[in-house]
């Protein structure tokens, strides 16, 4: 049964989670395992910040699906991973130090999340959600061995 209701969260959440048999991923890999951070993970790769997210951590990232980066269209794509010092400023943007779980998030309406690129975007924790930014946080904890993932469905720019 606990495998079972292990597996069943896997294909809840959409991840590279793992079952409790399996070993647990870092931010990267787990991404790089997920279809829904194909962009993400090639930009992460552009930047030069795969070591980064493969350090020790802990990190919390707010993760934007291939749907988030769709909203920003074909040509902002292309100049964001055609300046690496933009595109590390982007994907700094959805880093946070420390490993902050869902349950801790939710309990920050109305505070600001610091980013390690300097960057601040408002929380909104309700009954509809939460928003970090103009992100609306669709999948939360993904579990990694250097921190967790909160799945969002837009990308946050930087001011």
């Amino acid at each position: 049964m606990k495998k079972l209701l292990a597996m069943t969260l896997v294909i809840a959440l959409g991840s590279a989670a793992h079952s409790e048999d399996k070993k647990m991923n870092d931010i990267v890999d787990t991404a790089v395992a997920s279809k829904d951070f194909t962009t993400l993970v090639t930009a992460l790769k552009e930047a030069g910040l795969v070591e980064t997210l493969k350090g020790k951590g802990p990190y919390t990232v707010f993760a934007p699906t291939e749907e988030a980066f769709k909203k920003l269209g074909d040509e902002t794509i292309k100049k964001a991973l055609g300046d690496k010092e933009l595109l590390k400023k982007i994907l700094l943007a959805h880093v946070v130090e420390g490993n902050v779980m869902a349950a801790d998030v939710m309990k920050m309406d109305g505070q600001d999340a610091k980013t390690v690129g300097g960057s601040s975007f408002k929380i909104k924790a309700g009954a509809d959600g939460v928003m970090i930014g103009d992100a609306k946080v669709t999948k939360t904890d993904i579990k990694c061995t250097n921190g967790v993932i909160h799945v969002i469905d837009t990308v946050l720019m930087p001011k």
